[in-house]
């Protein structure tokens, strides 16, 4: 059941594929959502200017560490304009320790993906389908947040 801060999660009644469009890693690398098939994602939409983003953050950075090394990876997507310049140190300044950097200066995957606002966050599935979303602000660690992506993680 998708209650306390899973009450906004709105499940895809059809998964739909992700999109094809490229980001950049912090090392400036180019890479798709796709280059991560086999792990379950919470893609994450966010930018230093966002309070609810600020907000969210850490309990990002929490999920990722708890659920490291299974099949599992957050990747929190930096929408702005002056990408890695602003999001790596603010970042650190936030003591966020476990979330890589990944930077979509023109929003071309929030886009593909139909993101209104910020933050806003995507459950992928291992074979790249878009199992739904959640606008707005969540506790991402969270007893119901972990229930729901443990359940998707023992159907990959």
């Amino acid at each position: 059941p998708l209650t306390g801060w899973m009450e906004q999660f709105i499940l895809n009644e059809t998964p739909l594929p992700v999109p094809e469009t490229a980001m950049q890693n912090g090392a400036g690398e180019t890479l798709t959502l796709n280059s991560f098939r086999g792990k379950v994602l919470l893609v994450n939409f966010w930018a230093t200017w966002c309070a609810p983003c600020i907000r969210e953050m850490p309990s990002l950075d929490r999920l990722q560490a708890a659920l490291n090394g299974q099949n599992f990876q957050v990747i929190a997507i930096n929408s702005d304009r002056q990408g890695s310049k602003v999001a790596q140190p603010f970042l650190e300044k936030l003591g966020i320790q476990n979330l890589d950097t990944f930077i979509d200066e023109k929003m071309a995957i929030g886009r593909g993906l139909g993101v209104k606002g910020l933050p806003a966050s995507f459950l992928i599935s291992a074979d790249g389908q878009v199992l739904g979303r959640l606008d707005g602000l969540a506790e991402w660690d969270s007893p119901e947040a972990l229930a729901l992506i443990q359940y998707y993680l023992k159907q990959s």
